[in-house]
């Protein structure tokens, strides 16, 4: 939120919002998540006439009605309620209103990934020594835009061949691969661009790490440059990773463990995806019938 559009909320509201972000720090969620929480309240508030800050059923039902009806998905739907559940319970100490209201179903959807011979063309599209050395990692190692991002110099272990996640979703650290390729391409990055603590300091302010958006960016320039028709995104990059890996025969555990998902049922849709070899799959039928060959 920027200082003009601060300025512009009434004094309840602001206070309501610091109430509410003073709640999630005490609860240790990421400032990603503040950030959106907080941005679906202050829309639903100020754009409500009752001045009773406790919502009532029939509002929030109509409010997500009007989301997915003007074609917002239902992923976006469910972090909204999931913020106004959040500030009805911790900050308002009201029952929540919409506990009633079911969850908006989330379609099922495949992750997109590139083929290797995409990847590989992709990856000989980025220029400079830094977009080069982050889009390597993306994919190297599976990391989400968001760790790449705030990635630090002593991160990089090249004697024991790993990088250091530190804090990643859920809170969490994990170490992943550093690949004697990739640690290649970071040599040469370091060599020319000298960076001190953040290891992808942002363009004008080294003392910042570089931004996810600049970093997508990149990704999506490159993607067109190297004639791919979907979109490429960083998450694409992580996506292909892991994908790649199953179609290698890493197992199922392993992916999970290097892309810090919490729960294996997350990583099992990368099965769907995987090009597996039908041909070396034995059909039940022809168990049936072998004798009659």
């Amino acid at each position: 939120m920027n200082s003009k559009t601060r300025a512009t909320l009434p004094d309840w509201l602001r206070e309501l919002l610091r109430r509410l972000d003073d709640e999630m720090v005490l609860r240790g969620y990421a400032r990603q998540t503040r950030s959106l929480y907080s941005a679906h309240a202050r829309r639903f508030y100020a754009g409500r006439a009752a001045e009773d800050q406790v919502a009532t059923d029939g509002e929030v039902r109509a409010w997500l009605l009007g989301m997915l009806r003007s074609g917002l998905s239902h992923s976006y739907a469910n972090q909204a309620l999931s913020a106004l559940r959040f500030l009805h319970r911790y900050v308002l100490n009201a029952p929540a209103p919409v506990a009633g209201i079911p969850r908006p179903k989330r379609g099922k959807t495949l992750p997109k990934v590139l083929s290797a011979l995409e990847a590989r063309r992709f990856l000989n599209e980025l220029g400079s020594p830094k977009h080069r050395a982050i889009a390597f990692i993306l994919y190297s190692a599976g990391l989400r835009v968001g760790e790449v991002s705030r990635l630090r110099v002593e991160d990089v272990d090249s004697q024991r061949g790993q990088i250091h996640v530190r804090q990643g979703k859920g809170r969490k650290d994990r170490y992943v691969m550093l690949s004697p390729v990739v640690l290649g391409v970071l040599r040469e990055y370091v060599r020319v661009e000298r960076p001190a603590h953040w290891l992808f300091p942002g363009g004008h302010r080294r003392d910042r790490h570089i931004t996810t958006r600049s970093i997508q960016k990149q990704v999506a320039r490159a993607g067109k440059r190297a004639g791919i028709r979907k979109r490429v995104t960083p998450h694409m990059l992580r996506h292909s990773f892991a994908t790649h890996l199953l179609e290698g025969g890493t197992d199922l555990r392993s992916i999970q463990e290097l892309l810090g998902h919490a729960k294996i049922s997350t990583t099992v849709i990368y099965t769907h995806v995987a090009q597996r070899d039908l041909r070396k799959i034995k059909s039940p039928i022809d168990q049936l019938f072998e004798d009659d060959e």
